[in-house]
């Protein structure tokens, strides 16, 4: 098999180390064998890109994705919601999640690899939650992702918002795929999830646990997206939620909380301690008027935190810009949240939050997943400032090549696995179709 040589302008091995000028990368199969400067590459008996106007970068890892969020996207609420969970009962449950079928579903999840590609992320996980779409609703999805060629996890809600019975139908979708996708060996993975400790009994929990173990699966629950769940486990279980979790033996390493947004200080120290990941969306948690997470203290306190973008936006630069900014004005210190940080949640650590190895660095006995970025900004670029000018200012339509698992998904910003034009015809006519009274 002949290995790929890509010469680069500027080359980002990983956000914690400084950015290269003048080196490229050589990878084999879906491993990084070399990397250094473009005169030290192998040439002969290879695949040459030539990339030296471009930035060489690790792709970028989405820790926490709706793909079927956009159906929802434009869609005006019918009535004002009151707060966080008057959102999700008066119309994110019964207007979108309710109402999801296998076609809707699939329309989604081609448009979300899509948008995927095209704003360079390379890994995700992400969430379904379609109650009357089991059994089968992951591997649906799973179909579609593997023919785009992207690198995630998908995983189910699940929820006892509908029934019990309902609950335990999306803990047996979860058990299920993982099962299937290990015995295929594909890109895609399974993983464990639920909801909160609102929408699901203290028992369904630690049967959860249980499953994941077992499987030895990570396992991802929603925590704390607004003041709404603190205040209800303090009323119902007289514990704040980290802390209840914690009490039934919910938490350690192969966990993922997403969102945290409303924790509190010991809460925080629980989470560093157990070891538990976390996903920051910086953007949809402004959308529910949820707040902005701590996210400096999880760090501080050991947390692993990976980007996400919820479903919400999706351009994955305007996520990372939101990290950047938002924490600094909020907590009036612009020292706050740099952009090598911001650039390493997206990528390296994002990619330890998914518990991942060998990902998201571009290093020997690295995956290859990588993007090409164009650098003809209209200001220089040089190592001390690449990675501000790419997080500050580069978006989607300036990702020119992405490559996963050593396979180019798109180069030259044209799409190789999938057909853009149909997958948008596709879901504009699912949305249709799922809002009939919209009208024009």
């Amino acid at each position: 098999m002949p290995g790929i040589t890509i010469l680069g302008g500027s080359l980002i091995t990983s956000a914690r180390e400084k950015p290269q000028r003048d080196w490229g990368i050589h990878f084999r199969g879906n491993q990084i064998e070399a990397v250094g400067p473009n005169g030290d590459l192998p040439r002969r008996g290879v695949r040459l890109i030539d990339a030296r106007d471009k930035i060489v970068c690790p792709g970028f890892v989405n820790t926490h994705h709706h793909m079927y969020g956009y159906l929802a996207h434009g869609i005006p609420v019918p009535l004002s919601p009151k707060g966080f969970y008057s959102f999700l009962e008066d119309f994110w449950w019964p207007h979108v999640e309710n109402r999801l079928d296998h076609r809707f579903i699939a329309a989604s999840t081609t448009w979300a690899a899509v948008e995927m590609i095209r704003s360079g992320v390379t890994s995700f996980s992400d969430i379904l939650e379609a109650p009357h779409a089991l059994p089968g609703a992951l591997q649906a999805e799973a179909q579609i992702i593997q023919r785009a060629g992207l690198r995630g996890f998908l995983s189910f809600e699940a929820t006892e918002r509908i029934s019990e019975a309902n609950g335990r139908l999306g803990l047996e979708e979860n058990s299920e795929f993982i099962r299937w996708v290990r015995e295929k060996g594909s890109l895609v993975r399974g993983m464990m999830c639920t909801h909160t400790t609102f929408t699901c009994s203290p028992d369904f929990l630690r049967l959860a646990k249980l499953r994941a173990q077992e499987l030895a699966a990570f396992l991802q629950f929603h925590l704390s997206e607004s003041d709404f769940e603190p205040r209800y486990a303090l009323q119902q279980y007289k514990v704040l939620p980290v802390g209840f979790y914690n009490q039934i033996g919910f938490l350690d390493e192969k966990t993922l909380a997403s969102q945290c947004v409303q924790v509190a200080p010991e809460e925080i120290q629980i989470l560093g301690q157990k070891g538990v990941k976390a996903s920051h969306m910086p953007l949809s948690n402004c959308e529910v008027g949820g707040g902005v997470a701590p996210v400096p203290d999880l760090l501080a306190a050991g947390v692993t935190v990976g980007l996400g973008t919820d479903g919400y936006i999706n351009n994955f630069f305007e996520v990372m810009r939101g990290a950047f900014l938002f924490h600094k004005a909020y907590r009036r210190d612009p020292s706050l949240m740099p952009a090598s940080l911001v650039l390493d949640m997206a990528t390296e650590m994002g990619a330890q939050a998914l518990g991942y190895q060998k990902l998201g660095r571009l290093a020997p006995g690295y995956l290859a997943d990588l993007i090409l970025v164009e650098a003809d900004l209209p200001t220089p670029v040089r190592p001390h400032n690449l990675m501000d000018q790419l997080v500050l200012y580069r978006n989607p339509q300036h990702v020119d090549t992405v490559i996963v698992d050593g396979q180019v998904l798109m180069q030259g910003k044209k799409l190789l696995t999938l057909d853009e034009e149909r997958a948008r015809q596709e879901l504009q006519q699912a949305a249709k179709d799922f809002w009939p009274d919209l009208g024009e």
